[in-house]
């Protein structure tokens, strides 16, 4: 409710203070007066009609909102400056997790050739680093040559930190040799999405306004990787502003079939983890950009819960939705990053007090899957996963996601987009984009200004009962199984904030490329999906087929 004190103020036409002097004010050319046919205009973009006399009343309330939104833009505003509103899912508190026994490092030699190692998992670089059978050093070698080697196919690489790993390497071996195991992270090299801020290196955004531009701060999630022993060893692709997989420098590729492009915008954390130049690479999703690259490349990858994962350091693309996960080899390689950069953080306020659990090994029998029942009749890739989940026990339950206009509702995201990108629409930097197409980010960028506020927060209000209609059918059973992008799911989870895990599937016999499948559990249950992922994962081994093969 607004005070009857306040509401004059709001409705007069003069700015809250000066725009410009009287000198300027009388050189400026004059624009044409507002009047009722703008207004009438205006409103059609909002599906609305109103009377000439109440259009007439509505003249300087329209000029007061002009001048007002003209004050506003004379205060400089970072993107990393989140309305203070934030999105809290509606639940907050974390289910009982499943039982999880600890992950056991296997018994690994060293290999004759460390090429042998391109496609290892995290817990046997682990053991051959916590051995000391291969050291830190060799593998940021290892990975480094590696990338640079596949790049000149994919175009997934932006930064090279070299420097930065070799000497964060000497500390990790020398803190083995003097007995200190940060964990099973100690020495893994991995590779960060470019919109993550990393201090004496660019960070590009994929835009090519920014390509030399230093912001001087890691990212939390940056530096809780280092904690962890991570190493990073490059900066890696997203399309332009966190869009697709176009870039300033090429399209990057999908590893599978280099033709074409690795989808986005997490494009370079999908390709080079699928190509086996890194471990595992940080991605973000607003809107399915771990979903889609990780379906395209053949990735196991995280989208968690909104807020599970600090953002502090990351580019803004809307507040209310962005989220980092993990790109990896194995889901099981997915839980221990996740449990490095997890939990709660001073400097992001949507980050929950909800730590990660120690990745494990879970029993799933007995466990109750969800499916769709209409995707399992017309789809024998899904299919073939569903019987492969009985097959070790788990029970199938038909369920039906809720329905909502989930594409109408995006007026979310785009609005959201907008106001983070402001003076880069006005400014025109925009025309600086490779991409500038009637789908790229320029224009989407404008047409978003058109958007009514009123109907921005009615798109929020929806997000209310979709969230609890969604976590009311997700509460009927353990896990649901489904395809990746079927009955909207992936839309309408990013706008209530619930967590998805994505593997790759059986393989298509049509192109040899992988099918992909995602488990999807309520708010904050991410450990639950990520258990039953890596269980069905060592049932099968499609994750074990690397392009190439």
């Amino acid at each position: 409710m607004i005070s009857s004190v306040l509401l004059p103020l709001l409705l007069a036409p003069a700015p809250l203070w000066p725009l410009q002097d009287e000198a300027a004010a009388e050189e400026a050319p004059q624009e044409e007066p507002l009047n009722i046919g703008h207004l009438r205009s205006s409103l059609r973009l909002a599906a609305l009609e109103f009377t000439d006399d109440e259009l007439k009343q509505m003249l300087d309330s329209a000029q007061g909102q002009i001048d007002s939104i003209e004050a506003m833009r004379l205060v400089p505003i970072g993107n990393g400056d989140a309305p203070l509103n934030t999105f809290l899912p509606i639940r907050r508190t974390a289910p009982p997790l499943p039982e999880l026994a600890p992950i056991v490092l296997p018994e690994v030699e060293r290999p004759e050739n460390l090429s042998e190692l391109y496609f290892a998992d995290i817990p046997t670089l682990a053991s051959l680093i916590k051995s000391r059978k291969v050291s830190c050093l060799e593998l940021v070698d290892l990975f480094t040559e590696r990338l640079k080697e596949k790049d000149a196919e994919l175009h997934f690489l932006i930064t090279l930190t070299t420097e930065r790993a070799i000497k964060n390497a000497r500390i990790l071996d020398a803190e083995l040799a003097a007995g200190t195991y940060r964990g099973l992270l100690h020495g893994i090299p991995w590779g960060a999405k470019d919109l993550l801020t990393v201090s004496s290196y660019p960070t590009t955004w994929g835009a090519a306004p920014f390509k030399d531009r230093y912001l001087h701060e890691d990212a939390e999630v940056v530096t809780r990787l280092d904690a962890a022993g991570a190493n990073l060893i490059a900066k890696l692709t997203l399309g332009a502003l966190a869009m697709g997989d176009v870039w300033y420098g090429e399209t990057t590729r999908n590893p599978w079939n280099p033709e074409e492009g690795s989808s986005g915008s997490s494009a370079g954390s999908a390709s080079a983890t699928a190509a086996g130049c890194i471990p595992f690479a940080i991605g973000t999703e607003t809107l399915g950009s771990i979903v889609s690259p990780s379906t395209r490349c053949g990735n196991s990858s995280l989208r968690p819960s909104f807020g599970r994962v600090p953002r502090t350091g990351a580019m803004a693309l809307s507040w209310s939705m962005d989220k980092i996960g993990p790109m990896a080899r194995s889901a099981q390689d997915c839980a221990i990053v996740f449990e490095a950069i997890a939990g709660k953080s001073a400097s992001d306020p949507s980050a929950l007090d909800i730590p990660a659990p120690p990745a494990g090994t879970a029993d799933v029998t007995g466990w109750t899957v969800g499916y769709l029942k209409m995707e399992r009749r017309s789809n024998e890739d899904y299919a073939q996963v569903l019987k492969e989940l009985q097959e070790m026990g788990c029970k199938l339950k038909a369920i039906k996601v809720p329905e909502y206009p989930v594409w109408s509702m995006l007026v979310l995201l785009m609005a959201e987009a907008a106001s983070a990108f402001d003076e880069f629409t006005r400014d025109n930097v925009d025309d600086q984009l490779v991409s500038q197409d009637k789908d790229a980010w320029p224009n989407a960028l404008r047409a978003a200004r058109l958007i009514p506020a009123v109907d921005y927060i009615r798109a929020d209000r929806l997000r209310g009962p979709a969230s609890r209609d969604l976590e009311a059918v997700l509460s009927t059973v353990d896990v649901f199984c489904h395809p990746n992008f079927a009955d909207d799911y992936l839309p309408l989870s990013n706008y209530t904030g619930h967590p998805t895990v994505v593997c790759p599937g059986p393989f298509s016999e049509e192109d040899g490329q992988p099918t992909s499948v995602s488990f999807s559990t309520r708010l904050h249950d991410d450990a639950r999906a990520l258990a039953l992922a890596a269980a069905w994962q060592g049932f099968t081994a499609y994750h074990k087929r690397h392009p190439g093969e």
